[in-house]
């Protein structure tokens, strides 16, 4: 079966079920105050994009990008920030969080933002060497995130035409 990512209404049964599961994941591995999820109604704010990853009618994962302002920890520079991504434990190892992570790119390149930036957990290994092969660097605490010990801050960096 062919895998498809488009964008996709956060509201959708099947998005709503998949975040639950990936907050049940994230909540047996960090305490709530180490958890920075932007929750559904963040999603459907403007300037997010959410694309759901899709075989057939059944939703195998997810990923979304939020354009955010320049500030100081990005030298004053717009970025992308990538959020909840997620793929089904059944579906890992056949490269939909790499091709989800793609089409976020695009949707910032598209925008003429040149840099996409993360926040996620020291434990996620799996996901981290994901990142790392996709070309993102370890880099400082950005946004209101705070220095915790247990986050892991992710940027890749491109040029735009």
């Amino acid at each position: 079966m062919t895998l498809a990512i488009r964008p996709t209404p956060p509201e959708h049964p099947q998005v709503q079920a998949l975040i639950a599961e990936l907050d049940a994941y994230l909540s047996t591995i960090y305490p709530p105050e180490e958890n920075y999820l932007l929750d559904l109604s963040g999603l459907r704010q403007p300037g997010v994009t959410f694309l759901g990853a899709w075989m057939g009618d059944t939703l195998v994962g997810c990923g979304a990008v939020r354009a955010m302002p320049g500030e100081p920890a990005t030298d004053g520079r717009a970025y992308g920030e990538i959020k909840r991504m997620f793929v089904s434990p059944a579906q890992r190892g056949a490269r939909i969080g790499a091709r989800l992570l793609e089409q976020l790119e695009a949707v910032l390149k598209a925008q003429g933002i040149d840099r996409a930036l993360m926040e996620t957990g020291e434990e996620l290994v799996q996901a981290a060497r994901m990142y790392r092969a996709a070309g993102y660097v370890e880099r400082n605490a950005f946004g209101e995130y705070p220095d915790n010990g247990s986050s892991l801050f992710l940027e890749k960096r491109w040029t735009t035409a």
